[in-house]
């Protein structure tokens, strides 16, 4: 099977996909990454509960994440605006790092994958802004799709 890029047309120029003709069916779409931080500085983090001058560093992002899947089409220009029903985002700590989990339901024609990479890109860097005072050696790591479903084609990374 010949696969295409669906945003550039017969003559090399971008293009917004038409939608249209889909069917409307449940779409979802789990996204995953990490800020690794140096091990003196995930150490402050901890002991100060994930809890910094600018308030709770976890909440913010995860405020911050759902904010970022909201405002996916804005950023994203051939991403179509979505009529999201669900956001879940989790952030747990690991070893030296916060571990960002972007989970986005809707009701669509097309997926909420780039909705839920954007939830966690922007989760992640929320958290840098907010750590960013303890140290500019941290990294954000491992963005990727890990599941989706409802499209013409499913995709499972994680064994969900």
């Amino acid at each position: 099977m010949k696969r295409t890029l669906t945003h550039i047309d017969r003559e090399g120029k971008a293009k917004m996909v038409d939608v249209s003709n889909k069917e409307i069916t449940e779409r979802t779409a789990i996204a995953t990454g990490k800020v690794e931080f140096p091990s003196e500085v995930f150490a402050i983090l901890k002991e100060q509960g994930f809890t910094g001058k600018k308030g709770s560093i976890i909440q913010t992002a995860v405020i911050a994440g759902i904010q970022g899947v909201k405002q996916t089409s804005n950023l994203i220009p051939m991403c179509h605006p979505l009529p999201v029903t669900g956001i879940d985002i989790t952030i747990e700590p690991g070893k030296d790092m916060l571990e960002i989990r972007c989970k986005v339901k809707c009701q669509g024609k097309t997926g909420v994958e780039m909705e839920a990479l954007n939830g966690v890109s922007v989760s992640a860097l929320t958290i840098y802004d907010m750590c960013k005072a303890l140290s500019h050696d941290i990294h954000i790591t491992g963005i990727q799709l890990e599941h989706k479903t409802g499209g013409k084609s499913d995709f499972d990374r994680s064994g969900l």
